[in-house]
């Protein structure tokens, strides 16, 4: 019961500094910097897809109402990062960890099945939110420079994100 509360304080202060990186660190129009993909992953196992997706969902929202952006923007492209997050989870880290509900970790999972799995709901998340973005308005070789320079830095911010938000129930 600890852990969890003490994940959902954390993961209520991980919305609002979101919300500070949207506002007051947007170094490049060729970046957009999200911690909200990694978020989302690391919900509970326990919690289901309608709910994790309707959580996902209010973050965004919540984030968009307090930083300067399009209104539902994140929650659009953070919306299909809920609904796959069990199979992603399924296909990079096996079946056992959705069967047992269980957390992931770098420790019990392994750092390179734990980042597949962060990259892809990143890649997912970015794709989306360019494409809604740019609204077929900005040409293909900005939209592409902008996935690339963002992938390279919400992936390491994923990795701390997850470092933070799961626990090692090995020690």
């Amino acid at each position: 019961m600890k852990t969890e509360q003490n994940f959902w304080l954390l993961y209520f202060l991980l919305v609002i500094a979101q919300s500070v990186i949207s506002n007051y660190f947007q170094f490049s129009p060729y970046s957009v910097i999200s911690i909200l993909p990694a978020m989302v992953m690391c919900i509970p196992l326990q919690t289901g897809t309608s709910v994790c997706m309707i959580i996902a969902f209010a973050s965004g929202l919540g984030i968009d109402f307090l930083s300067e952006g399009v209104t539902g923007l994140n929650a659009a492209a953070v919306l299909p990062v809920a609904l796959t997050r069990k199979q992603l989870i399924r296909s990079f880290l096996g079946e056992d960890i959705i069967a047992r509900q269980d957390s992931f970790s770098f420790q019990k999972n392994g750092a390179s099945k734990v980042m597949l799995a962060m990259s892809t709901a990143v890649m997912i998340f970015l794709v989306i939110y360019i494409i809604l973005d740019g609204a077929g308005t900005r040409p293909l070789w900005f939209n592409a420079a902008r996935f690339g320079i963002s992938m390279a830095v919400n992936v390491l911010l994923a990795a701390i994100i997850t470092r933070v938000l799961t626990t090692d129930d090995r020690r």
